[in-house]
């Protein structure tokens, strides 16, 4: 039986796939508990500088399980309970997906819908194909948004754009989604593995804690205070200023090259 979900560590990028092709790429209990697995592994290795998420197949993701959803509402357990449990599953997962500290990249070819939408748009980064297209379809099965639908869609989009895609339950083309706001990039499928991979390498060549630091502080960001925010920014450069990076960084400036940051 083959992993539901794989995961490989190549020069300081760990690339998550999903590995259900048959299936769409949904997020069933297995996929679930394989991403779980890999996310402790990436979380605890030093030498992660950037996380990729993509898909096997014609899909990046098709979102929940809807057969497990079927198997769930037909049993004698309250449909209250198995909404929660599908909730559940998918909101500690992206959660994770969200909280990762080092720069995450979606790598959308195809559908990503549903959940599987909004674990591309969890992502730091969405970086799609011409072919590639995203929706948050929720009520097609006649439930209410979840999986952090609420808190990152219109944080993208706007509240008024977020609310007419739930409502309506768009799927959106890649060249909209660009326009939108919710895919950063996109790119022929000639040009999309090697455009992917050179954003990709370019991002894991930076400095790593640097990196970090601002990710967090772009993060909070939109929950503080203008005077908040620059106070934080001023105790993240203090650390940041003791780095092996920001040293490589000034010398390389100076020196007109291009600086070999190490990731420390």
């Amino acid at each position: 039986m083959s992993e539901s979900v794989l995961l490989s560590i190549t020069d300081g990028i760990a690339t998550l796939t999903l590995n259900e092709p048959e299936t769409r790429n949904a997020l069933t209990q297995p996929v679930y508990d394989a991403l779980e697995r890999h996310l402790d592994t990436i979380e605890t290795a030093s030498d992660v500088r950037c996380v990729v998420i993509e898909g096997t197949g014609e899909s990046f993701s098709a979102g929940g399980d809807i057969e497990g959803m079927s198997e769930r509402l037909t049993n004698d357990d309250p449909t209250d309970d198995a909404v929660s449990e599908l909730a559940r599953r998918t909101r500690d997962t992206i959660a994770r997906v969200v909280a990762l500290p080092v720069p995450t990249v979606a790598k959308v070819d195809g559908s990503a819908v549903g959940a599987g939408a909004n674990l591309a748009i969890a992502c730091d980064i969405q970086l799609a194909s011409e072919s590639a297209s995203i929706g948050f379809v929720f009520r097609q099965v006649g439930l209410s948004v979840d999986a952090g639908t609420s808190y990152l869609l219109p944080r993208i989009v706007g509240i008024n754009v977020a609310k007419e895609l739930v409502f309506t339950g768009e799927i959106l083309g890649a060249e909209r989604a660009a326009e939108l706001g919710l895919f950063n990039h996109v790119y022929d499928a000639e040009a999309f593995e090697s455009e992917v991979a050179a954003t990709v390498s370019r991002i894991a060549d930076g400095p790593t804690v640097a990196l970090r630091h601002s990710k967090r502080l772009l993060q909070d960001g939109l929950e503080k205070s203008f005077d908040r925010a620059q106070r934080d920014e001023a105790t993240a450069q203090g650390i940041v200023f003791e780095t092996a990076d920001h040293e490589e960084g000034v010398e390389a400036f100076l020196t007109d090259r291009r600086p070999e940051f190490v990731g420390r």
